[in-house]
């Protein structure tokens, strides 16, 4: 084969971008957990030794965090001093923002540090299981998609669902399949009082953890959570069973989607959001992001739960119909969607 020096060039110069931003995605981490951000965005324009003052860290280390994140865009700097822009500041500093993203450089992070385990998965029967990744997985997952819940659920995509939100405001029964930390149901449970939530996972330190946020929010006469497979949860007659970009991480989705439909009541809903995909095999920011987490996460994941064919983060709409179909669904469509995420709605 005969190199191309330009084509060369530019591929050396693309994989030194990804290199420096896979590199500066730890210092996110670092600056998210030692509360630098935060105290750059309360604290306004300040010098290294001050921010290093403000927060008990070591001022050198300071300054050298602070010029990495100067030139990556991520605060600015003049005469001598650093600070944050109030777009900034949305994104990294303020987890009650709509715009939160740092929560995602811990997922970043998780996956870092799960290249062995990962690895040995892919010489032996390509299984790893949710409970087997590093614990910032499941707190990373958590803080990355709360701002997408607090920005869309309620607001967007419960309307959106046909005749749900009457359902909810009078008293619906929800429940949550793959539920993780429980924050989408923290979410609406506060939307909705008169209702009552319980939410499912087989992963038990997540079950764990959520029944502990729910007895710290007061809510746990409204919304409990028990350990049971998607295929294997209990109760019947839901109003709603709602399930968040986790049926394409089960081994097998069509028998749980069967599950899920006899647990619905005869007019209830089931509601899941799946990442959107593109048409074809081309190069996007979204493809990118979404099977790279599906080759370290998500596939693995389906695998180890006995999958022959794992869906996969990049199924794609036509084949989740085709799964929902099978499934004895009679209505599928998409009632709402964000530039990432697709919300579908079945029913019986």
């Amino acid at each position: 084969m005969t190199l191309d020096q330009g084509r060369l060039q530019a591929f050396v110069e693309r994989f030194a971008a990804d290199q420096a931003a896979t590199m500066h995605a730890a210092t996110v981490v670092v600056g998210d957990r030692l509360g630098l951000y935060r105290a750059l965005a309360v604290g306004g324009p300040q010098t290294a030794d001050q921010l290093a003052a403000a927060t008990g860290c070591h001022p050198r280390l300071v300054r050298e965090w602070l010029n990495a994140q100067v030139v990556s865009g991520y605060c600015e700097h003049g005469d001598g001093r650093y600070w944050l822009t109030a777009e900034q500041a949305a994104c990294l500093a303020d987890p009650s923002s709509l715009t939160f993203v740092a929560g995602g450089a811990l997922v970043v992070s998780s996956v870092h540090k799960d290249t062995e385990r990962v690895q040995e998965a892919f010489t032996s029967d390509g299984g790893l299981r949710w409970g087997e990744h590093h614990p910032d997985l499941f707190a990373g997952t958590r803080r990355f998609f709360e701002p997408v819940y607090r920005a869309n659920l309620v607001s967007s995509w419960i309307p959106a669902l046909d005749g749900v939100e009457d359902k909810l405001v009078s008293g619906a029964r929800v429940a949550d399949i793959g539920c993780g930390l429980g924050a989408s149901l923290f979410l609406l449970a506060m939307a909705y009082p008169a209702s009552t939530f319980v939410g499912f996972d087989y992963h038990e330190g997540s079950i764990e953890a959520a029944r502990r946020a729910a007895a710290e929010a007061g809510v746990s006469d409204r919304v409990t959570f028990e350990v049971a497979g998607a295929d294997a949860f209990g109760g019947e007659g839901y109003d709603l069973i709602c399930v968040f970009n986790a049926l394409h991480e089960w081994g097998d989705p069509v028998r749980a989607a069967r599950h899920i439909r006899g647990a619905l009541a005869p007019d209830g809903t089931w509601m899941f959001t799946e990442p959107r995909t593109d048409e074809e095999l081309v190069e996007s920011v979204r493809a990118r992001t979404f099977f790279s987490v599906s080759t370290f996460v998500c596939t693995p994941s389906a695998l180890a739960q006995g999958a022959d064919d794992a869906l996969g983060a990049q199924a794609g709409e036509a084949r989740l119909q085709d799964l929902v179909e099978e499934a004895g669904f009679t209505r599928f469509r998409r009632a709402a969607e964000t530039p990432t995420f697709m919300v579908l709605e079945a029913r019986p």
